[in-house]
């Protein structure tokens, strides 16, 4: 059925009359923020305004216009211009500038101390220079450091504060942390009626001094009703080229709207282009022309009006194609789905790189009022995965498939029948599902929202920022509550090198004793809080001598901090009260029986956790805001020296010169924990051992730092630094699991075939410790490799495409300068179709395949569905040399005498041959008639002389084998069927992250060259 004017029922609930004037407050929870410029009253030239979007109680939408906040930033001043006089001449100077004609709007000066070192000099005269519009900021931070001319005088500074994005300065400035409530007080603002720019159902006029901003504790940590859209669209296409928008129309737009954390689904419907048998709890909105379809899905989005809209990849394909499409339409009125009447939402490029993550490239909606909370970026962001497509994260999550329609059968399927379309509509609502499914599962919502609360800054800042941001907003606030400013520092490519992480030097063996681990509670912020590491606590070298001894510490590194009786660092004082906040949290959620408020209160003590562990490492980002090396390496310095304090007063006490039966020897520590073996072998008395050890020890540090006894390891697998496995005891009743650290079943770069190896074998050496049925798993694994039984989806390898393929302007950091295997084969995916081929920042699975001698092991990667579909043969010597013989041969390295028998002897005699398929060699190699039975050579028909009389016998097993495949293939189609959620259908799913598709297609391909050899028997008989 048309659209038409049907979506009513899913609008946000009408307004009560207590919003027809300003005689009530009102309450709202604030989402997003930004600004425009505007006039605001009383002015006769553009300002800055402030944009606030929010929801309340109800579920209604706000939009908020706050006038009268100036953007300003903050520069020395010099000894003796700290009066009105030089504050004009300031301002005429920057004003006369040519680089920034009249953008300054007035300049005073204030008391203030910089955050950077302790000089006791009290608070000194800074100008304060406010500017017009927030853009000149960074203009007149340039001109003043590098200098300006007053009476004659050279005069430059350094400037503080001029790099904070002006929402992020307002919210500072007032109190306002992202996701917060804010409170309009009556008679304070004014309602807007007539003359509304925005969807909102509530728009007003405020100054910003009126605004009462509650703190998100007790009532006011509650959740607003936000209205989450997932959507997606599929698309037509030739049969054989990858859509794209320019060519190719789209056909269908599924659409799940929810309140996250309730079951209240706003809307479930599709749009289809041409008819669609009815779905079960779906709508289905039919259309005959696309341009109708995009408008009418267009008129949707308003009128269900999503705080946050999701999908999966949505921001790199989703909203790309249907904005092309709508301008190839020409449907000048489609791109307006902002909040914002009359604005154009634009789609930009953007490129984001962190150490942890590399280079990622995507795209940014500008959709101004609603948050763009794409899941596929989020999982890339957040988890370490080796697939991240749709259907393996939710294996992963949600223990769920989808049926995987390849886009190549869309074709035919839209030119068939209302059912066939129906089948597409059903795929098509899945994919909308999922991603909602998985950000409830992963309580994406709560998370960010109490991260947003945490760190004071606007939840859109979380998905579209790095870490940096969060620690500096703050610092910000602290710096502020203490009158003290924060320099704003060039950003360089990279700094001086500090000495990491202390790691003590393992005792590699097999214990199969237990081995009890002693963790510090939250290390390196407790080291920062116990020593008053801090910018305002640091002491110059000049300013050392004028200071008592007893009233500085000098760090092991060579630094040197005042004490706290002197001046308590910002920095302590922002761990104290995010670790106190996070016990009140964790109280909180035992005391509380409200379901919703549970998950609410547990991503608030996440984010107070993660925010926590966070400002070390902003202090030693050397490409960061602010980085100090004396904190980070300070830090660093007073953890390495713990650890071999550690050390040494156990080895000293827990021995038989103190009366214990053995010498206790600490056998592996590492950044915050050590590994102590006590000789002993009930495991009772080893943890009992472990907590008096933890106590004694704590008794040396200095408060907070702690030293606490969490868990044994019985038995202990110590392979290398960073590299073990036990099995992990909390307490001696039952073990909680196998625990391990830097081995192949956790790393992304290996395939599935050494993760379940390494796990199995850690299964039976640890849990069922047998050593001998270990060995005998290892032996059938290298067999059935060599042989050829073993699934490809298991010798699937995934490698993170990290950087370029090619440098790009004058910097060539971003560029792989040697050849790697998946760099090499997405080149050759873009050759073979560009559309569909990996970009930076995906992660490129492929098999390695036989080559020919002298080929190149980067030249024999092959992406695993053209290897399959080209019958290409698997390099199985690589896997076995490449992939399992190292970690395994890591892993019985303590244990066997000789761990290289795992990979020869008989089990490795018997082995699959393939025809060569790669080289120039393979086009001039003729295939000869061979036996079906003994394979030798023959010049015609199935069997040799020799295996003519055996003729029925042969004829018999392979009708044995033949049904045998026939039932594998049956099994496999009916467990394709149940996924799909019907059995009347043909399956198409080409899910190439599901084990069942490869088994499918391989014994498809058994099957046919069976029933040719049971053919060829025929005849022959």
């Amino acid at each position: 059925m048309e659209a038409g004017n049907k979506f009513g029922a899913i609008k946000r609930p009408e307004l009560a009359p207590t919003y027809n004037d300003n005689s009530s407050s009102i309450c709202f929870m604030q989402t997003d923020i930004d600004y425009y410029t505007g006039r605001s009253p009383g002015t006769h030239e553009d300002v800055p305004i402030l944009r606030i979007y929010g929801v309340t109680e109800e579920g209604h939408s706000v939009m908020v216009h706050v006038h009268s906040f100036a953007p300003y930033f903050w520069a020395e001043c010099p000894q003796g211009m700290d009066n009105e006089f030089y504050c004009e001449k300031v301002k005429q100077a920057l004003n006369n500038h040519p680089q920034c004609k009249n953008t300054v709007a007035r300049v005073t000066t204030e008391l203030k101390e910089s955050i950077m070192f302790f000089t006791n000099n009290g608070a000194l005269p800074y100008f304060k220079i406010f500017t017009y519009v927030p853009k000149s900021v960074s203009q007149l931070r340039g001109i003043v450091e590098r200098g300006i001319s007053i009476d004659g005088n050279a005069f430059n500074c350094q400037t503080y504060e001029s790099n904070i994005p002006f929402a992020l300065r307002y919210m500072i400035d007032v109190g306002i942390v992202g996701m917060c409530w804010l409170e309009l007080p009556a008679f304070q603002y004014d309602l807007r009626y007539d003359d509304n720019v925005s969807t909102a159902q509530i728009e007003i006029d405020i100054n910003y001094q009126n605004i009462i901003v509650h703190k998100p504790e007790g009532e006011w940590s509650k959740i607003a009703p936000l209205r989450v859209l997932s959507f997606d669209i599929e698309c037509n296409n030739n049969g054989q080229n990858f859509p794209t928008p320019d060519k190719n129309e789209i056909i269908q737009i599924g659409n799940v709207c929810k309140i996250p954390g309730t079951d209240n689904v706003i809307a479930r419907n599709i749009f289809t282009l041409g008819g669609c048998a009815d779905i079960a709890d779906a709508k289905v909105f039919s259309y005959d022309k696309e341009e109708d379809m995009l408008m009418g899905w267009k008129e949707f989005v308003l009128s269900v009006d999503p705080d946050i809209i999701t999908g999966y990849n949505i921001l790199n394909f989703d909203y790309g194609y249907i904005f092309k499409r709508a301008e190839k339409l020409k449907l000048k009125k489609f791109p307006f789905f902002g909040r914002v009447k009359n604005t154009e939402t634009k789609i930009k490029d953007t490129t984001f790189q962190s150490k942890a993550q590399g280079l990622r490239e995507s795209k940014e909606v500008g959709m101004d009022g609603r948050i763009q909370l794409d899941m596929f970026q989020h999982i890339q962001r957040e988890h370490k995965l080796s697939h991240y497509s749709l259907n393996s994260v939710s294996l992963t999550f949600l223990k769920e498939q989808k049926e995987d329609v390849h886009w190549t059968t869309m074709k035919d399927l839209q030119e068939g029948s209302d059912e066939t379309r129906r089948r597409i509509a059903v795929y098509c609502l899945k994919d909308c599902y999922l991603p909602l499914r998985l950000l409830e599962k992963l309580m994406c919502i709560f998370n960010y929202a109490e991260m947003a609360r945490v760190t004071g800054v606007p939840f859109s800042y979380l998905l579209t920022r790095g870490q940096q941001i969060k620690v500096a907003s703050q610092l910000l606030r602290k710096a502020q509550e203490h009158n003290m400013l924060i320099p704003t520092q060039a950003r360089n490519e990279g700094g001086e090198k500090y000495e990491g992480a202390f790691v003590l030097e393992p005792k590699k063996d097999f214990y199969n004793v237990p081995i009890a681990t002693l963790d510090f509670a939250s290390l390196y912020p407790s080291i920062m809080m116990a020593h008053n590491l801090c910018y305002c606590t640091l002491v110059p070298p000049s300013i050392l001598g004028r200071l008592e001894e007893e009233d500085y510490i000098t760090t092991p590194s060579g630094d040197h901090f005042v004490k706290s009786n002197l001046r308590k660092g910002l920095l302590p004082i922002i761990l104290e009260e995010l670790i106190d906040a996070r016990k009140r949290a964790r109280e909180e959620i035992k005391r509380t029986e409200d379901p919703f408020m549970k998950k609410v209160l547990d991503g608030r003590q996440l984010a107070l956790k993660i925010s926590a562990n966070s400002v070390y490492g902003f202090t030693g980002a050397q490409v960061g805001q602010l980085p100090c090396l004396q904190i980070s390496s300070s830090v660093t310095a007073y953890g390495r020296m713990m650890i071999e304090g550690t050390k040494r007063t156990i080895e000293e006490y827990y021995s038989t010169a103190n009366g214990f039966p053995h010498d206790s020897q600490v056998i592996y520590g590492d950044t915050d924990s050590v590994m102590i073996k006590f000789g002993l072998e009930n495991l009772e008395e080893v943890m009992k051992l472990g907590k008096e050890a933890a106590l004694m020890v704590s008794q040396q540090f200095v408060k907070p730092i702690r030293l606490e006894f969490e868990k044994a390891y019985f038995p202990y697998l110590l392979m290398n630094k960073k590299r073990y496995a036990g099995l992990l005891w909390t307490n001696a009743e039952k073990y909680d699991k196998i625990d391990m650290k830097g081995i192949e079943s956790v790393r992304r770069d290996n395939c599935a075939l050494v993760r379940e190896t390494i796990n199995t074998c850690l299964y039976k050496l640890l849990i069922e410790r047998n050593v001998e049925d270990a060995v005998d798993f290892v032996k059938g694994v290298v067999s059935a490799l060599l042989q050829n039984k073993i699934d490809l989806s298991m010798l699937v390898i995934t490698k993170a495409l990290g950087k370029k393929t090619q440098a790009e302007g004058k910097s060539n950091k971003n560029i792989y300068t040697a050849k790697q295997a998946h760099v090499e084969l997405s080149k050759k995916m873009h050759d073979r179709d560009a559309a569909t081929a990996p970009g930076v920042g995906d992660r490129v699975a492929y098999v390695m395949i036989k080559g020919v001698k002298g080929q190149k092991a980067y030249e024999l990667a092959e992406d695993p569905i053209y290897a399959l579909k080209n019958d290409l043969s698997i390099d199985f010597d690589y896997y076995l040399e490449k992939q399992l013989k190292l970690p395994l041969s890591r892993l019985f390295e303590a244990i066997l005498t000789n761990p290289n028998s795992l990979f020869a002897g008989e089990h490795t005699r018997k082995r699959y041959q393939p025809k060569s398929t790669t080289g120039a060699l393979s086009k001039f190699i003729k295939i000869t008639t061979t036996c079906i039975s003994c394979k030798t050579q023959i010049k015609s028909g199935a069997l040799c002389q020799s295996c003519e009389e055996r003729a029925p016998e042969i004829y018999l097993e392979r009708i044995l084998q033949s049904n045998q495949y026939e039932k594998n293939f049956q099994e496999l189609w009916a467990e394709c069927q149940r996924c799909q959620g019907s059995v009347h259908q043909e399956v198409l799913c080409t899910n190439r992250d599901c084990p069942i598709f490869y088994r499918r297609e391989k014994v498809r391909k058994d099957m046919c060259y069976i029933k040719g050899e049971l053919e060829k028997l025929a005849l022959n008989w």
